[in-house]
């Protein structure tokens, strides 16, 4: 049984070499065009090849996501952009329309190609056929259970690569294909540029009385109809593997830094832990605290154990649940001095508790004494953004690791 790749996404440069660092064996990014991205910061193509050589000089791969479902205009400029991708040295292009999937192998034959969940594939039938025309990768459907990934592992090529979303916020039209932002603020979920309207306060209004709105459920605060929990399956990593999945995706191309390092760690380590003792193996509850301590909404298995109910969705809030933040993170460590170099990025200041989250290894607390800015001046606080502080910290802490803090500003909004 092969060890399943841990799938980070990364949103800009930066996020892409944290999601490395902290253990992915694969990233996924998105260009400036072709992405269903359009709020994450993306990439250039100069950045494309700046990440693919980082990832690959660390035994990681990169996968380009293009899985918008284009439009005649969308096509004009596809090609030279698979050629260009494809020429820096990415490891596989996502599509989702069989139109991008023939232009890609016209045009890139060498390329591996990946079938993103926005085409909606659900049944063993459908993901042999992509696989006879050239496919290397499924990515199912977020809508199946264990049952139904394990019939299509097997009734499928054992070449075929399956991948399917473990980890991060899920649609109200669960395998991606949405037609409500479209239809209410004319932004296209399915070309990169959804508004969430599924999270959005709803009320009734019964046509013979119009401007009286009723709520759906029966408080003054109306409810969210649509919305998801997040999606976790960290307490299910056994279920995962023997299912047969080749990939293990996360969701979160918006989130920050803290996102990706904290779940892509915590997926590493479970699977890790796994394979060096499958007999007595289970998940431990530390890495199951670490999942509370990144930005989420109330955490559910989706689909997986069987069709969500009614306890799957939440109907008094669209907030998430952001108890942490960070503080830091870490640029270098002066061996003369003994002082770790830290670029701020939320305001701390002496006296507080800092929690240090590292690349590898187990984290730690400490409390913060002396701090000086970046001309060796001592200093209460750090309140610029991105400000350079030092700080004698335990230990010897390198670059890539964060700081995090108890997020002081956040209030549990009251139900």
């Amino acid at each position: 049984m092969n060890k399943p790749e841990i799938l980070a996404p990364a949103g800009s440069l930066a996020k892409l070499k944290y999601a490395v660092m902290y253990g992915a064996d694969a990233v996924y990014i998105g260009g400036e065009a072709f992405s269903l991205r359009v709020a994450a910061k993306n990439f250039t193509i100069d950045e494309i090849k700046e990440g693919i050589a980082f990832a690959h000089e660390r035994g990681a791969k990169v996968y380009i996501t293009a899985n918008i479902i284009p439009h005649n205009s969308d096509l004009d400029k596809f090609p030279d952009f698979v050629r260009e991708v494809a020429a820096i040295g990415a490891d596989a292009i996502i599509v989702s329309d069989l139109g991008a999937f023939g232009i890609v192998r016209s045009v890139a034959p060498q390329l591996d190609v990946h079938i993103s969940t926005q085409a909606n594939n659900t049944n063993y039938a459908s993901a042999n056929m992509w696989h006879s025309m050239g496919a290397k990768r499924v990515i199912l459907a977020r809508d199946l259970s264990f049952g139904e990934i394990s019939e299509i592992r097997a009734q499928t090529d054992p070449e075929l690569e399956i991948e399917c979303f473990v980890h991060g916020a899920m649609c109200v039209s669960y395998s991606g294909r949405c037609l409500l932002s479209n239809y209410l603020t004319h932004r296209d979920s399915n070309r990169g540029a959804c508004s969430h309207p599924c999270r959005w306060k709803y009320y009734l209004m019964e046509e013979k009385r119009p401007g009286e709105y009723m709520p759906v459920f029966e408080n003054e605060r109306g409810t969210f109809i649509f919305n998801s929990k997040d999606l976790c399956m960290i307490e299910h990593i056994p279920e995962l593997i023997e299912a047969g999945i080749t990939s293990f995706k996360i969701e979160g191309r918006v989130k920050n830094e803290l996102y990706v390092a904290t779940v892509v760690k915590a997926y590493r380590d479970a699977v890790d832990a796994y394979f060096e003792n499958k007999e007595n193996y289970k998940v431990d509850e530390a890495i199951l605290t670490e999942l509370t301590k990144v930005s989420h909404r109330e955490y559910t298995s989706g689909f997986y154990l069987g069709k969500p109910t009614e306890k799957h969705q939440l109907y008094t809030s669209n907030t998430y649940i952001q108890e942490y933040t960070i503080a830091a993170v870490v640029k270098s460590y002066d061996e003369n001095s003994g002082m770790t170099i830290l670029e701020q990025r939320n305001k701390f200041e002496k006296g507080d508790l800092l929690e240090v989250l590292n690349p590898k290894g187990e984290n730690y607390s400490f409390t913060v004494e002396d701090m000086y800015d970046e001309n060796d001046e001592l200093i209460e606080s750090a309140p610029h953004a991105q400000q350079t502080v030092k700080l004698s910290m335990p230990g010897i802490t390198e670059q890539y690791a964060i700081l995090r803090m108890i997020n002081k500003n956040y209030k549990p909004e009251e139900v």
